[in-house]
This record gives C-alpha cells, structure tokens and sequence, in this order.
C-alpha cells in the first residue's frame, strides 16, 4: 500500500466485488468540514455520488454523478459564495505499474490520462469522488457584489480606446 496519508472521504472498494454493484457515497458531516478545509472552502452542505462499477479483469469502470452544495469564497470580494455541483462521472481504476521509477521519463497517451492507477486487491472511490469534487469548483467564481469591489479597489478594467481613432486624425484621402 501507498504511504500517502488517508483520504477525508475514504470508500475503499474489493476490485473482486465491482461487477454490476451499485456504490452510493455520501459525506457526512465530518467529512464535508475535512474537505471543505482541504479545498479552501467556506463549507460544504451535502456530497453524494451514485456509481454503477463493472470489472473487466483488473480495470474497474465506475460512471455515475455527483452532486454537491458548496459554500465557497467569491474570488474578488471574499463574500461568501453558495453553488451547486451536479456532475457526471466516468472513471477507470487500473492497477498500478509496478516497474514505474520515479526518474524514469514516460509517454502517455490520450486514453492514459484519466487512468486511475491502484495497488493491491481494492482502491478508494471516496478518494476519486472527492478528487472529481475539487476539479469541478469553479476556483474563479464571483458573486453579485465583485463588480462594486472592483471598482473600488482599482481592479476595473479601463475603458478600451478603439485601434482605429488614432487613424482618424491621420487624414488619409
């Protein structure tokens, strides 16, 4: 196993027990306050995901969706900023290499990049579900009030001036 210390949201899952199950995460209240600090979030009101897995030998598919309803910080203001998650999922647990140096230079594929790679007999779809959480956070995001913070700290963007006025004085005839 990976010295990796553990997830906020573990759901360890036998390899040998995927075919045709259903898997049903939800966060409880702990786990959404470990999160949320974890992805610098003012809160998180719910986490769930619904997953249907299917083993073709090692590799797992898991597709499902994931709904979350987030607090976070607006990105100009710092007000608090609710937003919802609604997410379809696709992932694919694959085992991990075991000839893989951590010097040694790899090419990979399109199709490798949303590879999940496991060690052992089980993974932790907790882990990918929280994971597949962060990367839909709009990190971003503004709420009602960025546009008067802007303006009065300076950040607003200055009037473009038209590239052609300039020529207008040249008097081409």
């Amino acid at each position: 196993m990976s010295d990796l210390p553990g997830s906020e949201l573990t759901r360890w899952i036998a390899v040998r027990q995927c075919d045709g199950r259903t898997a049903e995460i939800t966060a409880d209240e702990a786990e959404r306050a470990a999160l949320a600090e974890r992805f610098s979030l003012v809160s998180i009101g719910s986490l769930s995901a619904t997953l249907s897995l299917s083993r073709d030998g090692e590799k797992v598919a898991a597709s499902g969706h994931m709904q979350a309803a987030i607090v976070q910080s607006c990105a100009i203001s710092g007000n608090d900023l609710p937003a919802r998650i609604d997410e379809e999922l696709e992932l694919l647990f694959v085992p991990a290499r075991s000839d893989f140096r951590p010097d040694e230079e790899i090419e990979l594929e399109e199709s490798d990049l949303d590879e999940i790679p496991y060690e052992g007999d089980r993974f932790d779809l907790g882990e990918a579900v929280a994971q597949s959480l962060a990367l839909a956070i709009d990190p971003f995001a503004t709420g009602p009030e960025a546009d008067r913070v802007r303006q009065e700290v300076g950040l607003a963007e200055p009037e473009k001036e038209n590239p052609f006025a300039k020529l207008k004085g040249l008097g081409l005839n």
